[in-house]
């Protein structure tokens, strides 16, 4: 029996080991934790349970017979964050260079079948130079098997990706099919083909951290959703976001109240839109004064600013926000907005997350390059997204609705479950001024009787009692009564039921 124990002592110690100390004190220098100590930093204190730490792998080509660690290069489990359970993976850079192999594969299936089967969300830190070369086809089945997960669990728990070193080649589809991505400046990259390949076939110059690092990712590409400077930081904001979201799609999120009134009213959200209908104002800080104790979670914040993404409370519940920018772009949709719009607003309503929206968009944005690039079947997204959310949906219109974008951004016809206005709010077809131009095209000569008209215009459409006529809008509220209003909409929708008809899937417009 002693024999016994100390050969399992033995084993376990050679596993923590990893890639050996000149491997560690190599990942260190370079600024980066390894794979045992990131999860300890991730998960609370004691509460990791460790699987298949004596797991080998089995090739036998070029040498590998004689050259095994215990793991694999991947350390695997599950555990709590703030009392609440997770399955884990973690890749050691130390083994093999985190390489992919059939049995390191193998573990990271075994737990998220486990995910899948009890109902908790699986983190993934990625640190890896790919897919093991020596094991050839059997690594390449390895990541298939992974994506196949991936894919399943995909709406069912929620799937996080933490890039903490090299993630290339095939090794980019399985974070890319989960629903963050989050990077490490720095030390982190992501590409399909890596510098050399797109030198020899495309002959550009380019460096790994410009092809593919954080910058580029969460800036360029819109592939990432955060940043972060160092691992600690990295994995220190996943816990906080982690409080956010439910376990799975069966549960509702949690509910953590704090000491903000939901009453509370802000009458410095009275002079936040300016008077004139171009000057821009800064979306955020409504966001902030509206949501409990200014805490927001943003997501994407670098990448398509004209549109802002991110979970906060609102009286203690999570919520999803969606608001137009007036600063950038003027608010409009484009391409890339809509996109980081739809995908936010389906991962809202797959888990259980009302969505609020806060509207000040003058359209879509025009031109050949926003044509040519697909605006059409991109902004379509969004309006898909919205469409078929069912989770409650509150809508406020701080100032213009114009066009189709006022039907896209959670609008009534797109069972929008109670949308409000301010008093300034103007929803039309259009601007006064391009409405005048077209509606009067014959008094173009006449600046004079086309400013009637204009002023005739703002007169009857710049305001919300005309869709407050017809019910598109439910009420006309103060801009300071808004946190107070929300509230109460959210604690009348909490018992919300609306299904779908029954489909395999909808065919979404990709």
């Amino acid at each position: 029996m002693h024999d016994i124990q100390k050969l399992l002592e033995d084993k376990r110690a050679k596993a923590r080991l990893g890639g050996g100390e000149k491997r560690i004190a190599s990942q260190h220098a370079k600024g980066k934790l390894t794979a045992r100590e990131r999860l300890e930093l991730l998960l609370d204190e004691g509460s990791f349970e460790e699987w298949d730490m004596f797991v080998e792998h089995r090739c036998s080509d070029f040498g590998m017979a004689d050259n095994k660690v215990p793991g694999d290069g991947v350390v695997t489990g599950y555990g709590m964050i703030n009392g609440r359970l997770v399955f884990v993976f973690s890749q050691d850079f130390t083994v093999f260079g985190g390489a992919l192999s059939e049995a390191h594969a193998e573990k990271i299936c075994k737990i998220m079948d486990q995910a899948m089967k009890v109902g908790a969300p699986v983190i993934g830190l990625n640190d890896s130079g790919g897919a093991r070369i020596q094991e050839g086809v059997a690594s390449l089945g390895g990541y298939a098997e992974v994506f196949q997960r991936n894919v399943m669990a995909s709406g069912v728990i929620p799937q996080i990706s933490l890039i903490m070193g090299p993630c290339a080649g095939g090794a980019v589809y399985s974070p890319a099919m989960t629903d963050f991505i989050f990077m490490v400046k720095d030390s982190s990259y992501m590409f399909v083909t890596g510098p050399e390949v797109v030198k020899t076939v495309t002959h550009e110059e380019v460096s790994a951290e410009e092809l593919g690092g954080a910058s580029a990712h969460t800036t360029k590409s819109g592939v990432a959703d955060l940043a972060f400077e160092n691992d600690v930081e990295a994995i220190l904001m996943i816990r906080r976001f982690y409080n956010y979201l439910p376990l799975n799609n069966r549960e509702k999120p949690p509910v953590r109240k704090g000491g903000d009134p939901a009453d509370r009213r802000d009458d410095s959200l009275d002079t936040l839109v300016p008077d004139h209908p171009n000057k821009p104002y800064d979306i955020k800080e409504l966001i902030l004064k509206v949501v409990d104790d200014g805490d927001f979670f943003e997501i994407q914040p670098e990448h398509a600013k004209n549109i802002v993404v991110g979970m906060a409370r609102m009286d203690g519940q999570t919520v999803g926000i969606v608001a137009n920018n007036p600063q950038v772009l003027a608010g409009c949709l484009d391409i890339k907005s809509s996109i980081k719009a739809a995908r936010f607003v389906r991962f809202c309503d797959a888990f259980n997350i009302p969505v609020i929206t806060f509207v000040d968009v003058p359209g879509f944005m025009p031109g050949t390059a926003q044509e040519y690039g697909g605006i059409i079947k991109h902004g379509a997204k969004l309006l898909y997204a919205y469409a078929e959310c069912t989770v409650p949906k509150v809508t406020v219109i701080t100032r213009k609705a114009y066009g189709g974008a006022y039907d896209v951004m959670s609008s009534k016809h797109l069972r929008g479950d109670v949308n409000f206005a301010w008093p300034n709010a103007e929803i039309a077809v259009m601007g006064a001024k391009g409405a005048v131009e077209i509606i009067f095209r014959e008094d173009k000569g006449d600046p004079a009787k086309l400013a009637a008209k204009e002023a005739e215009y703002k007169a009857r459409f710049a305001n919300p009692f005309v869709a407050g006529a017809r019910g598109f809008i439910d009420d006309v509220i103060q801009p300071h009564e808004t946190r107070k209003r929300i509230c109460r909409s959210l604690a009348m929708l909490r018992d919300k039921k609306i299904e779908n008809p029954w489909r395999k899937h909808g065919n979404i417009p990709l």
